[in-house]
This record gives C-alpha cells, sequence and structure tokens, in this order.
C-alpha cells in the first residue's frame, strides 16, 4: 500500500471511528454512591459510580465501559492521576466500586465516564462530575466544642424535664486579601442556623440531623465562598437544643440530656495569593441567651419575643463586647464526628389553599386541608406587647372543636410576643409540629381573621420523588396520597413512627414495613443506609446482637422484639433488590447475623421465648388495653416466624456476597426452624392449631415458606377462610397487613385482594379515607366522622406503616416489579380488575432510567403501554388475550430481535422485550 492510500485509508478509519463514537448520545445521569450530585463534604472516600444510558434507537444494552477518574479536570479523559478503571467488558452500569488510589479529607476528586453499546461502538466521555470529601476523622478537626453553660439556668419544663434557652453565638474576625474558595465544616450537639456577613448560609432545617449521639455526630459541609468578604467579617450561629438536649432524649445519661449544647465549626479559607486562614469555634466566641428565641422544644413548640430581637447581629458591624465568653470542650475520640451520609431536612412545600373553619371572641381555627409536618407561617395583626399562641391539631372533634389529646404531653404550641402594632409575620424555627388545623389566639381583637393568615409550610429530608401512581377511582388515587404525604410526613431525619405527640421515634417495626414502598415512591436510598448505620452503632451495644425496637435508642430498653429487630435484616435485603446496591448488604451482613444469633440465644428448640409487640393493633383483639394491642396471634408463633425468616434472609444475602459456607449455615437453621414452627404451630391439615384463629398466623407461614409442600395448600384453604369469615375484611395488624397482597398474589387470588382492597368499612383501607383521612393512620379506626377520636390511647393520625399495601399498588395493580437486583430485569405485568378499574398508571426512576407502565380498558380492548429504559430487558405478561389476537404498535404481533415470545395460553401472553416504548393491545 502507498504511502498516499495509506494517509486515505487512516483518514477514513479515523472518519468512521468518529461518526460511529458521534452517534453515541454520552451517559447521563452522573452519581456517586446511594445517588449523590456533585456532592461536597462527601462521607465516602471509597465510592461507588453509576450512570444511565440515553434513550436513544442505536443504544439497547452497554456491552463495556470505562471510567477515569482524577485530582484536576485538565488532566481528564486521558491522564487520570487517581484511577483509570481501563475498558470493562460488562452491562454494569450501576454500583461500580472505586478502585483506586486512597482518598483523603477534603479531597476534590473529578470523573468521567464512556460505554461501549451493544455493537461494540463507543461513546464519548460524559460530562465531568465530582465530589469533595469533608473532614473524615476526627483528627481533622481543630476546632473545639463552644457554648454556654444553659444547664445553671435549671428552667424545667413538661414532667421536670430541663429546658435550655437557645443561644446566640458569635466571632468576628478580619480577611486580609481576597477569598478564592472557603469552606465551613460545622455541627452540633444540639440543632443550629449558621450566618455569615448577615446572610443565611443554607436553607438546612435543624441541622445537623438525629443520630446515636453517644456513637456519632453528623458534620456538615458549606460552601461560603460568596459570603466572604476583604475586611471585617463574623460568623454567627443560633443554637437550640433539639434531639441531643431535649426530652426526646429521655434524660438518660448515655444522651447528656442535662448538659448544654453546644456547636463545632472550622471555617477554612483559601486567599488569592495561596495563603490559608482558618476560624476555629474555640474560647475567643462571645454568646448570649438573651436573645428573642426564649425557648424552643421538639415536642413543646417554641416561645419568640420579638422585644429582645437584636438588629444586626449576624454582621460584622454589631457590638457583643457586653456578650459573654463561651464555654470550650475538647473533641471526644469516643464519638465520632463523620459527614452526614443523606440529605438535611428542607422546606419543600408551602400550602395556601386554607380556610377558616371557626371564629369565637379572640380565636380563630384554620384548615390547610392536609395533614402536615412542619410549621406554619403566620403573617397576623397584633397589639404591642400582645402574645399570639398557636396551637396544632390533626383533626377536630366531632362537633368542630379543637382536639389535642392525641399529642399526650406534647404541648406543640408556639407563642409570638409583639414588640409592635401592626402586621408580624413569624415563622418557628428549632420545632415542628403534625397537623392539619392551626388555632390562632391573642391577635388583634378589632381585626376580623382571615385565611391569608396561615400557611402551612411542609418539612421533611431533601429526597425527591422517585415514581407516581395513579388510577381512574378517586379513592385508591387518595389512598396513594396518603400514602406518599405519611412517608414525607415521618421522614424527618430518620424514618419516625409519628410526626405530632411526645414520640416521633425511629420504632423498627414501623420502618421495615414501609421500606419498599418508601422506595418506590421517593429516592431514600441514602435515608434508609444512614439510618441502618445507626441501627448498626445502637446493636453494638449489646453483646448478644440486642436491636433496640428505637433507633435512634433513646429508651435503652434490654429487650428487643421480633418483626422488629428485623429491619437490621429485612431492609437491606429489600434495599438491595430495588437498587441493586451490594453495598448495603456487605454493610449490615455482620448486623444480621449477629441478630439471629440474638434470636438463637432466646430459642429453646428453635422456639424463641422473648419479647414481641406481635401482630401490632390488630381490629377486634379478644384482648384489652395493652395486651389486645398485640392482637391474637402469640408472640411465640411470630418470633418463631421471624426468627425463620431472618435465618434464611441472611443465608440468601450470604450467597450475593459469595460466603458458601454461612449460605449453608444459614439455610439450614432455617430449615430447622421451619421444622419446629409447623411442627409446633399447626397440624397435618394445614390449621393453626389454636383455638382463636387469625389472618396473620397464617400469612406469616405461608409467606416465610414455614410448611411442607403437602401442608401448605391447605393451609391456604384456611386463610381463605378466615378472611371470609371477616366479610373480606381486614384483620391483621402491623406485622400481617403488608405480607396480605403479597399471600394472595402467590396464591393466585388478586380478584381477593382487590375485594379487601376497595372495602369501605371497617377495617379497611378505604374507611379512613371515608372519615376524610389525607395521610395513613396508626389504628384502621382511630376517627370517625360521626364519633370524633377513637378513645383508646396511642391514636395518631399520621402513621405509615399500613400504607405498605403501595408496594402492591405498584407491582400489581399498575404492573411494575424488579425480577433482578436493581431492576436489570423488569416484570410489566399488571392484573387488572374490571369491576374497580378502567386504567392505572405507574412510573420509576430505576438505576437504568425510568419505566414505565400504563394500561386502560377501551370498549372491548385492553390497551398496555409501557416502557422499558437501556440496560434493561423486560418479561411483559398482557392479559386478555392469546398471541393471535395481540398488536403490538397497531400491527400484528410477530417475533423480533426486540420481542420474544415466552408463552402464551387462552388468557395470557408472555413476551420477553427489549428496551424501548411499545403499546400491546388484546381483545377483552
Amino acid at each position: 500500500m502507498t504511502l498516499k492510500s495509506l494517509s486515505i485509508f487512516s483518514a477514513f478509519v479515523f472518519l468512521v471511528t468518529l461518526s460511529s463514537s458521534a452517534q453515541l448520545l454520552i451517559p447521563q445521569e452522573l452519581v456517586v454512591s446511594e445517588g449523590f450530585i456533585n456532592p461536597i463534604g462527601f462521607y465516602n472516600a471509597q465510592p461507588t459510580f453509576s450512570w444511565k444510558l440515553p434513550i436513544s434507537k442505536t443504544i439497547k444494552s452497554q456491552s463495556a465501559y470505562q471510567i477515569a477518574v482524577a485530582s484536576n479536570p485538565k488532566l481528564l479523559p486521558n491522564n487520570p492521576d487517581l484511577w483509570d478503571s481501563k475498558k470493562q467488558k460488562s452491562n454494569q452500569s450501576a454500583w461500580i466500586k472505586y478502585a483506586g488510589t486512597k482518598l483523603d479529607s477534603r479531597e476534590k476528586v473529578y470523573w468521567q465516564v464512556r460505554y461501549w453499546n451493544q455493537n461494540n461502538k463507543v461513546s464519548d466521555y460524559s460530562e465531568i462530575n465530582s465530589f469533595e470529601l469533608g473532614l473524615l476523622k476526627n483528627s481533622d478537626w481543630k476546632a473545639q466544642w463552644v457554648g454556654l453553660d444553659t444547664a445553671k439556668d435549671s428552667i424545667k419544663g413538661v414532667r421536670k424535664f430541663l429546658m435550655h434557652r437557645p443561644q446566640y453565638l458569635r466571632k468576628g474576625f478580619e480577611l486580609a486579601s481576597e477569598v478564592v474558595s472557603a469552606r465551613l465544616y460545622i455541627t452540633a450537639k444540639g440543632v443550629f442556623d449558621v450566618h455569615l456577613n448577615g446572610e443565611n448560609v443554607s436553607d438546612d432545617v435543624m441541622p445537623p440531623g438525629w443520630t446515636p449521639y453517644n456513637h456519632r455526630i453528623e458534620t456538615i459541609t458549606y460552601d461560603v465562598t460568596r459570603f466572604l468578604e476583604t475586611g471585617k467579617n463574623a460568623l454567627a450561629v443560633e443554637l437550640a437544643s433539639g434531639w441531643h438536649s431535649g426530652r426526646i432524649s429521655r434524660g438518660t445519661a448515655l444522651y447528656e440530656n442535662f448538659s448544654s449544647p453546644k456547636i463545632l465549626c472550622q471555617l477554612e479559607i483559601t486567599m488569592k495569593d495561596g495563603s490559608k486562614k482558618t476560624i476555629l469555634s474555640d474560647e475567643s466566641w462571645k454568646g448570649t441567651t438573651n436573645g428573642p428565641i426564649r425557648l424552643a422544644s421538639i415536642y413543646d413548640g417554641e416561645t419568640y419575643d420579638a422585644n429582645l430581637e437584636m438588629p444586626n447581629w449576624t454582621t460584622s458591624n454589631f457590638d457583643d463586647a457586653s456578650w459573654e465568653e463561651v464555654e470550650t470542650e475538647s473533641i471526644a475520640d469516643a464519638v465520632k464526628l463523620e459527614p452526614k451520609r443523606h440529605s438535611t431536612v428542607k422546606n419543600k412545600t408551602i400550602i395556601n389553599d386554607v380556610e377558616i373553619v371557626s371564629v369565637k371572641d379572640n380565636s380563630a381555627i384554620f384548615n390547610i386541608k392536609q395533614n402536615i409536618v412542619g410549621i406554619p407561617k403566620v403573617k397576623v395583626p397584633m397589639r404591642k406587647g400582645d402574645t399570639l399562641t398557636i396551637r396544632f391539631s390533626e383533626m377536630l372533634l366531632s362537633d368542630g372543636t379543637f382536639y389535642t389529646q392525641n399529642y399526650r404531653s406534647a404541648q406543640s404550641t408556639d407563642y409570638y410576643i409583639s414588640a409592635t402594632d401592626g402586621i408580624v409575620e413569624y415563622t418557628p424555627k428549632f420545632t415542628f409540629h403534625g397537623f392539619q388545623f392551626v388555632e390562632l389566639s391573642g391577635y388583634d381583637k378589632d381585626v376580623t381573621p382571615d385565611a391569608s393568615w396561615v400557611q402551612g409550610v411542609v418539612q421533611h429530608s431533601d429526597f425527591q420523588s422517585n415514581g407516581v401512581f395513579s388510577s381512574s377511582h378517586e379513592k385508591l388515587n387518595q389512598l396513594q396520597s396518603n400514602i406518599t404525604w405519611g412517608l414525607r410526613d415521618n421522614f424527618f431525619d430518620i424514618p419516625t413512627d409519628c410526626p405530632q405527640r411526645d414520640e416521633r421515634l425511629g420504632w423498627t417495626g414501623d420502618a421495615q414495613v414501609i421500606a419498599p414502598t418508601s422506595l418506590f415512591n421517593f429516592q431514600t436510598h441514602a435515608f434508609w443506609t444512614a439510618w441502618l448505620q445507626s441501627l448498626r452503632e445502637n446493636q453494638s451495644e449489646h453483646k448478644n446482637g440486642l436491636v433496640p425496637y428505637i433507633v435512634p435508642d433513646v429508651i435503652q430498653n434490654k429487650n428487643a422484639s421480633s418483626g422488629w429487630g428485623d429491619a437490621c435484616v429485612i431492609i437491606p435485603w429489600d434495599i438491595y433488590n430495588i437498587t441493586g446496591d451490594i453495598t448495603v448488604l456487605e454493610e449490615s451482613y455482620e448486623s444480621a447475623k449477629k441478630w439471629v444469633g440474638y434470636y438463637q440465644s432466646k430459642a429453646e428448640n428453635y422456639i424463641p421465648n422473648m419479647h414481641s409487640f406481635a401482630d401490632w393493633l390488630q381490629p377486634y383483639p379478644t384482648g384489652e388495653g395493652k395486651e389486645g394491642n398485640r392482637g391474637d396471634t402469640p408472640k411465640e408463633l411470630i418470633s418463631t416466624a421471624f426468627f425463620a425468616h431472618s435465618a434464611h434472609l441472611v443465608s440468601k444475602i450470604a450467597g450475593v456476597l459469595g460466603k458458601t459456607e454461612d449460605e449453608t449455615k444459614y439455610k439450614d437453621l432455617y430449615k430447622a426452624i421451619a421444622n419446629a414452627f409447623e411442627n409446633q404451630f399447626f397440624d397435618e391439615n394445614g390449621r393453626y392449631n389454636n383455638d382463636k384463629q387469625t389472618q396473620t398466623s397464617y400469612l406469616l407461614a405461608i409467606h416465610f415458606d414455614l410448611l411442607k409442600t403437602e401442608t401448605k395448600p391447605k393451609a391456604q384453604q384456611h386463610l381463605l377462610e378466615e378472611i371470609k369469615k371477616a366479610d373480606y375484611h381486614l384483620g391483621t395488624g402491623f406485622l400481617g397487613t403488608p405480607i396480605l397482597p403479597k399471600v394472595l398474589d402467590n396464591m393466585g387470588e388478586i380478584d381477593l385482594m382487590y375485594k379487601i382492597l376497595f372495602k369501605e368499612t371497617y377495617p379497611s383501607w378505604f374507611y379512613s379515607i371515608n372519615q376524610g383521612a389525607t395521610t395513613m393512620w396508626e389504628r384502621w379506626n382511630s376517627y370517625s366522622k360521626a364519633e370524633g377520636y377513637n378513645p383508646q390511647s396511642m391514636n395518631s393520625l399520621n402513621h405509615y406503616a399500613y400504607g405498605a399495601i403501595g408496594q402492591w399498588m405498584y407491582e400489581r395493580i399498575a404492573g411494575i416489579a424488579s425480577l433482578e437486583p436493581g431492576y436489570k430485569k423488569i416484570r410489566m405485568a399488571p392484573i387488572p380488575n374490571v369491576e374497580y378499574l378502567k386504567s392505572a398508571f405507574a412510573s420509576v426512576k430505576t438505576p437504568y432510567g425510568e419505566a414505565s407502565s400504563s394500561w386502560k380498558i377501551e370498549g372491548n380492548s385492553f390497551i398496555l403501554d409501557i416502557v422499558i429504559p437501556p440496560n434493561t430487558s423486560a418479561e411483559v405478561q398482557i392479559p386478555y388475550g392469546n398471541k393471535e389476537n395481540l398488536l403490538v404498535n397497531g400491527n400484528d404481533f410477530t417475533e423480533t430481535s426486540n420481542l420474544k415470545l415466552i408463552s402464551s395460553d387462552k388468557n395470557l401472553i408472555k413476551v420477553l422485550a427489549e428496551p424501548g416504548t411499545y403499546k400491546f393491545q388484546t381483545k377483552l
């Protein structure tokens, strides 16, 4: 070949390569670890990388990838100094583990990725993304804890709990030259709001959040470059008790309830000339408690006296000479300071659609028409010196009067003392409430109340929507709304049981039943893995593997509960199956084994004798009071069932992690427990051997696969009998309810599940909706329009546990489920019931892209529209037809490279579909 020919050939190869590359769109939606986009103050020095393939006709799947990681964006993509994965033949585009140079605190890391498609054509590299690590070790901190001694004031609140005056702390400093970059690393024993030169540094709500403070306190990093000025500057912090020093911590010495709140902050500044300056929290700070926020409590509300406002106290022009010197405290090695590993709480929504319910004397009741968690924003006419009292309620009594009894000892009242005549605006800062109704009293009595006086500020951890569900049935849509509101309201930094009364705790049983539904609806992956770390920390306090039934554990009870402690096994397994992230299994594996060991320590002949909340709040219990709350399924049966289930899941987790000896060991243990379970609690006819039959006893036995092959069908028939005896109503509490739809689904009793779901009368999901519910309730009958509140204790109108039905609504009514971890393979299999529904729709953001399923019945046709994201496949099940009458995108069905027939009978067609958009149509 001549030189000229060679040149022409080389140019041709170059152009073909360029053309091949150019026609492939670059990777999209790059994230690290549990969904973080370009984070700063990041917690993970060994992250995973994920990306999505773009939607394109030329891109069905990934055959290989290459990741480039560097300390400087100029080194990308060709000279990465931290890690070059090289070309890796793999269809995995999520959870790729970093395997480069060890990273350290403060380090900023840049990365790109490219992929090869199914035809081995390569894309260009993605846009450059980054993550910046926070302070990963206690030794990175040179600051000290600082604050005022507020315990000495001896202010006693409800039940004589010590209360602390909120503190105002500040530090002035000077900068000689222009700032290039600045990071504020900050945390608190308490909750804070931080300002620089008169401006709010962030919109975080009550940071840093709630962890087991005797183990770990979360730290937060803010980029504060834009706030700093050459010359005088001021760093100012408002500090309140929060969870750390409030009565929510129950006064245990372990949580230092009687110690005064403190802050820890380290402002690290890089100047234009390259020099560095650090401002630390130390003895040079000044503080006062003589500010406008007089008291602030999570349970009891906030008191604000506008007469004590201090203009400009957050600026550099303020004179703090009369303020007190702060106390200092060294950092303890025993308590880890670690970057927050999920998002802070934010103000997420403002509700303006408010109506006045009643006005009496100098008092008015406002209805914001949705049970929320957050705070009110009030704009009210006042007289100087008068006090505005703001009270809250979830629902009114049947006569329309205000009701707070179900808040128990939580005062949940805010006070505003006016310093002027005229309109005042007030929003509490260091408290939150669960409410739908607001009562204002003490406003200017000469002014007629107006609905615009009150807005509802919705607050929850800052995660985004992940899924959408809707249908042709108004009440089913309201149920979906109630589920999602209940989740948002109770995801306030941790998963709480309720948000309004003197509890608001991280009950593990409630958490484990709702986790899958939450992951469908919201991007809560990081939220759950952060809370699981807290669970493991509290578990570590117990040598026997005990998992407290509340996390963070502020009760310090020496008991654990079956069905509750199992959260340490069940939630990681659910997260793995929904996201595909193996990291959560690796982090939780030893914890899960220890929990099974706890069961073993309590068991004789595989039957544990231990505490259990059992099938909590089952309807129509035979017992009364506390015993009645536990339902009629004995704790021994429930404990044995969950013992077996956790052992079985540990075996499966061991298999995923390649721990073959443990896989066999725990599978054998599960089989032994299952055998003991059946011999102890069931006869040869599959009947639960107790005079009092319960739906839950059968549900657990069937769902956890604890019966012999020949016994299981018999038990299924007994379950159906129990459901029929209940007139097709629910007979289940917290543990039985989430598995009822799964069991009936596996039995092929989909129509029966529809019948139960669409019941209107108590106990049912629609009963609460008929009584005006806008969230899920603690009890099936917490309230009625006719009689008002249920007189039983523990009566929350915002408890998410029974919202676990949401998983079935996505997976079966709309028809989207994960067949392989992380939706690598998807099941699109809606099973409609024309008696109740004409259509349903759901979409879910999977690790590979958005999947959706939408079906409707038009005339005598069933139409199913689906979207399958790139780099996945789907098993599609189309009801009401066979391959002879199936239309695909308007044409008769024929097998192609994208659609392969799996099976077909007179009622159901199954096809394997590659990524793309499809419309299937059959005749009813």
